[in-house]
């Protein structure tokens, strides 16, 4: 489905090639209406926000949101295992699943970075689509509430995931993320302590040297055991919360 590029699309870093493929990209969400129409209103807005901005500031706020504040982390293991080794092998399992499927990403890029997540959802049937998505419904939501907390046009891009999945979020588990610190990105006291935790590790090894490229690749290659947090059912990855949050 092309809704699922689109939105990967709106979520990836902004360039020059994204402010000339607005129109397209409206067009598409307006087509295929996996969205209801609320949400589809509210990309449509988000978009003609991006309109009226230049590059440099868009490029600007993005970093600000998604890559200077944890709590708005668009990779999403890292609201389900934090920085625990745990998160490593999840993602080894989720780069697993997305290679069955003969999606071949970037080796810089993690798999758990949610636009490459919906360039995945892209291939599958649309049914399947939405199981998988209902999996980080709870990270999505907590995603959501977060960004209208700062009064940003990107919550638009969480709702109408939540709303395709036809899903509610396991409450539960969003409580634990409702707990969990959300500093503002002007905060920088709070965002450097909040960047304070363990780095996290891909393998079982604690050795610097087992991380190189050529180990992971390796790794990534022969990963099939199901991770806490990442089990699959077929191809399809599930996830559950970690109490390492």
């Amino acid at each position: 489905m092309q809704t699922f590029k689109a939105l990967s699309a709106i979520l990836s870093y902004p360039s020059r090639d994204l402010l000339d493929a607005i129109d397209e990209i409206g067009a598409v969400i307006e087509r295929e209406a996996l969205a209801p129409q609320d949400e589809r209103r509210a990309l449509l807005a988000l978009l003609e926000e991006f309109k009226g901005r230049d590059l440099y500031d868009l490029q600007e706020q993005y970093g600000l949101l998604f890559d200077r504040t944890r709590s708005l982390s668009l990779h999403l293991f890292e609201h389900v295992h934090g920085e625990s080794r745990d998160r490593g092998q999840a993602m080894i399992d989720l780069k697993a699943v997305y290679e069955a499927k003969g999606l071949q990403s970037d080796p810089r890029e993690l798999p758990d970075f949610l636009p490459l997540f919906l360039e995945f959802a892209s291939l599958l049937e649309l049914e399947e689509a939405r199981e998988l998505l209902e999996q980080p419904a709870h990270v999505l939501t907590a995603l959501a509430e977060r960004l209208n907390k700062r009064n940003s046009r990107f919550e638009a891009v969480f709702r109408a995931l939540v709303a395709i999945a036809r899903t509610k979020p396991d409450m539960a588990l969003l409580e634990v993320l409702r707990g969990e610190p959300d500093p503002a990105p002007d905060d920088l006291e709070a965002l450097d302590a909040a960047y304070e935790d363990e780095a996290v590790h891909f393998g079982q090894d604690d050795d610097p040297a087992q991380c190189g490229q050529d180990t992971l690749a390796a790794k990534l290659r022969q990963a099939r055991r199901p991770a806490p947090g990442l089990e699959t059912s077929g191809q399809r990855p599930v996830f559950t919360h970690s109490t390492n949050v």
